[in-house]
C-alpha cells in the first residue's frame, strides 16, 4: 500500500552531537590559524578529511558525522530551527 503522506526524516538526539562537534572542530581550526569556514567548505565539497586539522582530535571528531549530517545542522542553524 502506498501512502500519500509525506514522510519526515529526523536525526533525533544526534542534532546536539553534530552541533557540538562542528563548534569544537571549528574552534580547533581557529586556534591553529585556519579559517574554519574555508576549511569546512573544502571538507564538505571534497570529502577529504585533511581539510580539518588533527589538532585536539578535530579531524577524528568531525569524521564521526556524515557530511549530510553536517550540512543539515548548518542549514538548521542558518534558518534558526531547533528540530
Amino acid at each position: 500500500m502506498v501512502s500519500e503522506e509525506t514522510m519526515m526524516f529526523r536525526f533525533g538526539a544526534e542534532e546536539n552531537k553534530a552541533a557540538k562537534i562542528i563548534r569544537e572542530s571549528c574552534a580547533s581550526m581557529e586556534k591553529k590559524g585556519y579559517n574554519p569556514i574555508n576549511q569546512m567548505v573544502g571538507y564538505l565539497l571534497s570529502g577529504d578529511p585533511t581539510y580539518v586539522t588533527s589538532y585536539e582530535d578535530a579531524r577524528k571528531k568531525i569524521r564521526q558525522l556524515e557530511r549530510d549530517e553536517i550540512l543539515e545542522e548548518l542549514i538548521r542553524f542558518y534558518l534558526g530551527k531547533k528540530a
